[in-house]
């Protein structure tokens, strides 16, 4: 009999459309009616003044604040802290249904079977490294060492760190006793396989840190060696239920200690959360073995309206803060505040709440520089802001990097202050923040078309838009999102589906409402909810929120239209652009218009008579 369990896409798209996202809502959150829309304090991070709007007409909610957004199911899930499954059933609940559950298909099984046992072994796997910090003979060296580093039996069984022993099969031997298992413990990268097919442990002779994710499932492991093995800290590889660039180490512990946090603190490793933890600062979290990234950053911003950067104050912790700086300033929404802490050279987290003890971890962090204060010093020591030239060359560094703020009071403070720095008047900073994003952006919707070809309807929406949200894709998906309904018009492919996240979900999204057309914005939200592509869903809905009124069906309708025909000239130049490119070291244009010319299509003979002008201006040039 087929394993049953799924619950039915048209049983959500009914549900959907039944319950009020207002009424979902305003039960835990008290709404404000603000226009035609709903307002409150965001329930997801801390904050003063509203930021949170729930869109009544097209059942959907989005905060300018952490960037979180979805419709009822996703509110659920995430204010609730319950699984898909579980929000579904709680609406259904509310609206008086019965869920139904269907079966699953041979492959569909095999898939679900496969990333629960995953889930699974991975905790069996937790436990036995957890287990062989207490019992295993060689253990007592990585005691020694948590004790050296000032961690207590307590907090390493809060976050239940481990023991991984010396030796090539230990995991091998107790957890790969057939080939499913064993091909599992690969799958979860616990294993390697040689080129021989021989398998050995990945992780030996190490103190072993589970990494655990947003719903507090192990997905990974981080090792820290105890010999002279390198490297130093080793992660988990990448596998179907760990991405290392949007995970962050500690999170989940720092959440489940305080469910409304207001800051969190980026360091650098496994250790510098925990002592962190040890001493009573649960708000520690770590990027896994790469530099943080504009993803670890949104999503940390998710639970926090405060992040403090820890840096090292030597050569590589400035460098490191330089990474974080230039990935901080796209996510700078107002509401939200980062700081930079240099520590002395030498210092880390762990040792300097070691020695100083809490208090004197929490003056330091008093003392961290805001975002606006390290901007302009690092740019200071690149310039010599005394002198014309110096001046000049401040503003050239900086204007290309305030470009990437998002819209708002703290990008004109910004850029007030940069004013001030360089002595030019604030119109004329505005002018040539337009000249650098007239030239990064000159091929994005908003760049003006030739007048005969201007669609008013299209260019009045962008021009609400900052000129970090005029991404073509990103506006088409945000006006098929508004009104799905435009989709059947369109044609089935948009430009290269490779080139960006926005072209493929773009692509997948009109070939979904081509099959599905009576579906809603909420049921799109739905049918990419916890997928990652669900990331750039809430980007669209942004650029929904920040259009606002201005915004209807008929708009939305136009306006993607007309990003379509954008797209589909763009596309178009550039193949036959393409064509010069490899026709213009001969003649072959002019050899195949003398040839066959009469048995070409009238759409061949219209492309060889462009190719042929497009040349023509070539040779001009």
């Amino acid at each position: 009999m087929a394993a049953k369990g799924r619950i039915p896409q048209y049983f959500i798209d009914d549900l959907l459309s039944r319950v009020d996202i207002v009424d979902v809502i305003n039960r835990r959150v008290p709404l404000k009616k603000t226009g035609k829309n709903y307002s409150a304090r965001c329930p997801f991070h801390e904050e003063k003044t509203p930021s949170f709007s729930v869109n009544p007409d097209k059942q959907f909610y989005y905060c300018f604040g952490c960037g979180a957004g979805g419709n009822a199911v996703g509110f659920i899930m995430d204010y609730e802290r319950q699984d898909f499954p579980s929000a579904v059933d709680n609406l259904a609940h509310i609206a008086g249904l019965e869920v139904p559950r269907e079966d699953l298909s041979p492959q569909q099984q095999v898939k679900q079977e496969r990333r629960k046992t995953i889930y699974d072994l991975m905790e069996q796997v937790s436990a036995y490294y957890q287990k062989q910090l207490r019992v295993d003979p060689q253990s007592q060296r990585a005691i020694d060492y948590l004790k050296r580093r000032g961690l207590s039996g307590r907090i390493a069984r809060d976050f239940n760190i481990g023991f991984a022993p010396p030796g090539w099969d230990n995991l091998l031997k107790t957890f790969g006793d057939t080939d499913e298992h064993k091909q599992q413990l690969i799958d979860a990268g616990m294993l390697i396989e040689k080129e021989d097919g021989k398998l050995y442990d990945r992780f030996r002779d190490r103190i072993m840190f589970p990494i655990r994710d947003n719903r507090g499932r192990v997905i990974a492991f981080g090792g820290r060696v105890l010999g002279d093995d390198k490297p130093k800290y080793l992660n988990s590889p990448e596998t179907d239920i760990f991405q290392k660039g949007k995970e962050l180490y500690g999170l989940y512990h720092a959440r489940q200690n305080n469910r409304h946090l207001e800051q969190l603190l980026v360091v650098e490793g496994y250790m510098d959360v925990v002592a962190l933890a040890q001493h009573g600062i649960m708000t520690g979290i770590a990027t896994l073995g790469t530099a943080s990234n504009t993803e670890h950053l949104r999503t940390a911003f998710r639970y926090a309206s405060e992040l403090i950067f820890c840096f090292d104050g030597d050569a590589a912790g400035r460098k490191a803060a330089e990474r974080a700086l230039e990935n901080a300033l796209p996510v700078m929404e107002d509401g939200r505040r980062i700081r930079f802490l240099f520590l002395p050279e030498g210092d880390d987290p762990d040792s300097v709440v070691n020695r100083d003890g809490p208090a004197g971890f929490q003056k330091l962090l008093a003392g961290a520089a805001p975002l606006e204060r390290y901007f302009f010093e690092s740019l200071h020591e690149q310039t010599n802001p005394d002198t014309l030239e110096g001046k000049a060359r401040l503003s050239k560094l900086a204007l290309p990097r305030l470009q990437l703020l998002p819209d708002g009071v703290f990008r004109q403070l910004m850029l007030d202050s940069l004013a001030t720095r360089t002595g030019l008047s604030r119109q004329s900073i505005d002018q040539l923040l337009n000249d650098t994003e007239a030239t990064a952006t000159q091929d994005q919707v908003a760049k003006p078309a030739p007048p005969e070809q201007r669609r008013s309807t299209t260019q009045k929406l962008t021009a609400k838009l900052p000129g970090s949200r005029r991404d073509p894709l990103l506006f088409a998906l945000a006006m098929l999102l508004y009104n799905p309904r435009a989709a059947t018009t369109s044609a089935a492919h948009i430009g290269d589906k490779e080139a960006s996240p926005a072209a493929a979900l773009l692509n997948n999204t009109i070939t979904l409402l081509k099959k599905r057309p009576e579906s809603s914005t909420a049921m799109l939200l739905g049918h990419w909810y916890g997928q990652p592509e669900y990331d750039v869903m809430t980007e669209a809905l942004k650029t929904i929120e920040l259009l606002g009124t201005e915004l209807n069906d008929e708009k939305a309708e136009a306006a993607f239209a007309d990003t379509l025909a954008h797209l589909e000239a763009q596309k178009s130049t550039q193949i036959l652009r393409d064509h010069v490119d490899k026709l213009r070291e001969g003649n072959e244009v002019d050899k195949t218009a003398s040839a066959d010319y009469a048995e070409l299509s009238e759409a061949d003979k219209q492309q060889l008579l462009a190719i042929q002008q497009l040349l023509k201006q070539k040779h001009r040039l």
